[in-house]
């Protein structure tokens, strides 16, 4: 598709976080940008204020009359609306050009030097600190986030065309739209078994993924996986790996093992080991790449986060409070492990909003044993975002296979109350759906407090 040919763009589901970051790329490219939500939220707010029009009631007769021509206007939709939307019926029905996200992705990344990030954990935080890495090394990119980085303050990096830096969905098999000269592969524990079925079927699609890398590309893989590639790992014989570990003022400081060299004494300021993991694929695609090693070295130090990734929102002495985005029983465990390491005699009180009906379904145990390991745990109602409630799967129903004393189903409006009740030093809210706009709230509540 010849891009220069559309005048106007607009996007069904426009607050998505994947679908905001290629909105304002289209914006900050002199196209007509609008969009749809179901709900108004700080993304489509930061999108308002760039002047890009949004309203959040599925009608037609609320599309803007210049987006109604089909000549010169390119509808974008998520496949998390659903089929019977009537914009996006309306749409397809009338000879527009109507793409998914994951296909605009492709077609705009087709031509530059790509480098994708898959995985079932870790997409996020691994392509912000990749962005971070080759922006601090002046590397001419556009960089598509997943997530808002504490950095840049945004899900989108504009410092050139020639490399595109993307995170790889596996989500609705979106990732085989992609054709990228690196790619890596973070995980592949089982998820998104509404669309795959099985894991048998996930991991297929990993497969069909790591195909996609060009001819003369490289694909790097968690040592373990079973895939081909250059492999990374913590304190092992990977190709590239983290030795020497230690955490200093809070930080970690250690060195990594190249097929070259060694690069000492780097330091890293985000906690946990998955998140030293994420650090050190980042910084193996970066001298891949052909980034200079000091200047990745400073770059790394500098790096601040993802917002919703571990964020601190109160730090101290008596009192912490971080909101992580975590809804998969593997990525609780990480943030369990990250928080134990560094508050190893503190009670941790965790919120917890568990995300989608057959999530919660799929994974009941193992989300049971990752919950029972916080010293007090209040659990929220599902969010079902795209789904209709299955008969049974309740967040009663979870709460009743989490081996803990200290458990509590509660309401939101019920929460500030429940968590002023709790003696623990360490606050977690934990989870995809609308707990982060609670957050705030929470912050505001205890920055008082505190």
């Amino acid at each position: 598709m010849n891009f220069n040919n559309i005048h106007n763009v607009y996007f069904i589901g426009i607050g998505g976080i994947g679908m905001s970051a290629l909105a304002r790329y289209f914006h900050a490219n002199n196209k007509v940008v609008a969009g749809y939500d179901k709900t108004s939220t700080e993304l489509t707010n930061s999108l308002l204020e760039h002047g890009i029009k949004i309203h959040f009631e599925d009608s037609v007769k609320l599309v803007d009359e210049k987006f109604l021509n089909s000549e010169n206007t390119l509808v974008v939709y998520t496949p998390a609306v659903p089929k019977n939307h009537s914009e996006l019926k309306y749409f397809k029905a009338n000879g527009f050009k109507v793409l998914k996200r994951s296909e605009v992705l492709g077609l705009i990344t087709e031509h530059t030097f790509c480098l994708a990030v898959a995985g079932t954990h870790g997409k996020t935080t691994t392509t912000s600190i990749l962005a971070h890495l080759l922006f601090e090394c002046n590397v001419p990119l556009t960089a598509f986030l997943g997530g808002i980085s504490e950095n840049y303050n945004s899900n989108l990096i504009l410092s050139g065309t020639e490399v595109s830096v993307v995170e790889a969905d596996e989500f609705d098999r979106s990732f085989l739209t992609l054709s990228p000269d690196l790619a890596c592969i973070t995980s592949m524990d089982a998820d998104h078994l509404d669309i795959y079925g099985d894991a048998s079927h996930l991991i297929q699609s990993f497969n069909d993924f790591s195909k996609r890398v060009k001819p003369n590309g490289k694909l790097f893989v968690k040592n373990g996986l079973p895939l081909q590639g250059i492999t990374y790992g913590i304190e092992d014989d990977s190709d590239y790996s983290v030795q020497n570990i230690k955490i200093e003022n809070g930080a970690y400081v250690f060195d990594v093992k190249t097929p070259k060299t060694v690069l000492k004494n780097l330091v890293f300021n985000l906690p946990g080991r998955h998140n030293l993991s994420n650090a050190l694929i980042a910084l193996a695609m970066a001298v891949e790449y052909g980034c200079p090693h000091q200047q990745l070295a400073k770059a790394l130090a500098l790096y601040k986060g993802v917002k919703r990734r571990f964020t601190y929102h109160i730090k101290t002495n008596d009192f912490v409070f971080i909101d992580d985005y975590a809804h998969h029983p593997e990525e609780i465990n990480a943030v369990h492990q990250a928080v134990r390491e560094m508050y190893p005699n503190k009670k941790v009180l965790a919120v917890f909003q568990p995300h989608l009906y057959s999530r919660t379904r799929d994974f009941a145990d193992d989300f049971a044993a990752s919950l029972s390991r916080f010293d007090e745990l209040l659990l929220l109602d599902i969010y079902p975002a795209r789904e209709l409630p299955i008969e049974g799967i309740t967040s009663e129903w979870l709460l009743s296979k989490i081996k803990s004393e200290n458990k509590q189903l509660v309401s939101k409006a019920e929460l500030m109350s429940k968590i002023h009740e709790s003696k623990a030093q360490i606050l977690l809210t934990i989870g995809a759906g609308d707990i982060g706009e609670e957050v705030k709230h929470i912050k505001k509540e205890f920055s008082i407090a505190s």
